[in-house]
């Protein structure tokens, strides 16, 4: 029996129309857990695009978990909580999703979009706020999915 990785496969970085990094897609195959990574100053539009990259693997990965890194981000996004609950949520759920967790921006303007989505999104998964990456990752693996590795999942530099 091969033992299950803490680390994770790397899927794709993400430009923003200025060639920066937008998002960064990660993979824990044996923890169904899909970590996406934001960067800059975040706009509805790019938010969007991000989720629909992070889309693309629905088929092809089994993810169960979602780990929402907004910690390196500011901007609002705002004008994108329509799109992600009407359209991204019914979606991730028929795919399986059954639990975020939601790293938060520091940035205020990002405040408020956050708080919108999580409460957009409670009703229909375990969906919780941290602060620290490994305190995520730590109740993302509590939630099960997948033959879980033994001890923390590590994270990507």
């Amino acid at each position: 029996m091969a033992m299950a990785s803490p680390l994770p496969t790397k899927l794709l970085t993400l430009e923003d129309t200025h060639g920066a990094a937008l998002a960064e897609y990660f993979y824990y195959p044996n923890a169904e857990l899909l970590y996406v990574r934001w960067h800059g100053q975040l706009t509805g539009a790019e938010v969007i695009r991000g989720v629909q990259n992070g889309g693309r693997w629905r088929n092809q990965l089994t993810y169960s978990l979602i780990l929402n890194d907004k910690s390196d981000t500011g901007g609002d996004w705002s004008d994108a909580l329509p799109w992600l609950q009407y359209e991204w949520l019914p979606l991730a759920l028929a795919a399986g999703v059954k639990a975020m967790a939601y790293l938060f921006s520091p940035d205020r303007e990002n405040l408020f979009a956050s708080h919108q989505f999580v409460a957009a999104l409670r009703p229909y998964m375990a969906i919780e706020q941290f602060e620290d990456v490994h305190a995520a990752l730590a109740w993302l693996q509590a939630q099960g999915g997948g033959t879980q590795p033994k001890g923390p999942l590590l994270v990507p530099q």
